[in-house]
C-alpha cells in the first residue's frame, strides 16, 4: 500500500486502537470546550474589526466584526492522528476557523472554496482550520473520506467528534447552526463571525482574507 501522508492518515484513523484513544481524547475535548462556559476576553481591537467590516461586502456581506472580543485559544479539537490540540497550538497564525459536518449540505458546498483559500494563502502566517463536527468514533473517518472525495488536498483534517465545540459556540451566542466561521488573529482572538456559508473563493472572500493578514 502506498504510504503517502493522506493514506497514512486514513490508515491511522481506521485503526481500532486509535479510535479507543480518540474517545479518550474526546473526553478531554469535552472538558476544555464544555467546562469553562465562557471564553476569556481579548483586548478590543476596534480599528481592526472595522477594517474587516469594510472589506466584508458582496459574498461576505454577512461577516460581522467582533463586538465581544472572545479569546478562543483554549478551543479544543483533534487532528487526523487523534492528537489533542487547541487554537493556542496554532499561535502566530491568523486563522479562518470553520465548523462543518458531512451531513450539512451548505457545509459540503463550502469545502472546495475553503480548500482553494488554504492553497492560495496557507502557510506560516495563515491557515484555514476546518473542524468537522461529525459525531462518534466514525466521525473523523467520514470527514476525511469526504475531503478525499472532493479532492480537498490542502485542508488538514481537524475534528471534534464529541460535538462539545459547537455547544460551546451556541452557549456563547456565537452561532446557532452550521456552517459557522470565526476569523481569529494570531493570538486566538475573535475578529469576526459569519453564521452560514459563503463563497470564499471569490474576490470578496480574498479581500477579507487579505485584510485579516494586514491587520
Amino acid at each position: 500500500m502506498n504510504d503517502t501522508p493522506k493514506n497514512k492518515r486514513r490508515t491511522i484513523l481506521a485503526g481500532t486502537g486509535l479510535f479507543g484513544a480518540a474517545v479518550a481524547i474526546a473526553v478531554a475535548v469535552w472538558v476544555s470546550n464544555g467546562g469553562t462556559g465562557i471564553a476569556a476576553a481579548c483586548p478590543a481591537r476596534a480599528e481592526a474589526a472595522q477594517a474587516i467590516d469594510e472589506a466584508a461586502t458582496g459574498e461576505l456581506a454577512g461577516l460581522l466584526p467582533s463586538t465581544e472580543w472572545r479569546n478562543f485559544s483554549n478551543l479544543a479539537f483533534i487532528d487526523a492522528d487523534g492528537n489533542a490540540l487547541t487554537i493556542a497550538d496554532l499561535a502566530g497564525k491568523k486563522l479562518l476557523v470553520n465548523f462543518w459536518a458531512t451531513w450539512c449540505a451548505p457545509c459540503r458546498e463550502e469545502m472546495p472554496d475553503l480548500d482553494t483559500i488554504q492553497a492560495e494563502y496557507g502557510g506560516e502566517d495563515f491557515e484555514v482550520v476546518a473542524i468537522s463536527l461529525d459525531l462518534g468514533e466514525d466521525g473523523p473517518t467520514a470527514a476525511q473520506d469526504f475531503l478525499d472525495e472532493i479532492g480537498a488536498d490542502h485542508l488538514a483534517l481537524y475534528a471534534d467528534p464529541s460535538y462539545k465545540v459547537f455547544e460551546r459556540l451556541r452557549n456563547e451566542a456565537v452561532t446557532l447552526g452550521l456552517p459557522a466561521t470565526i476569523l481569529l488573529d494570531d493570538e486566538g482572538c475573535e475578529m469576526a463571525v459569519l453564521q452560514g456559508p459563503a463563497h470564499w473563493d471569490s474576490e470578496d472572500g480574498r479581500r477579507v482574507i487579505e485584510t485579516l493578514l494586514e491587520i
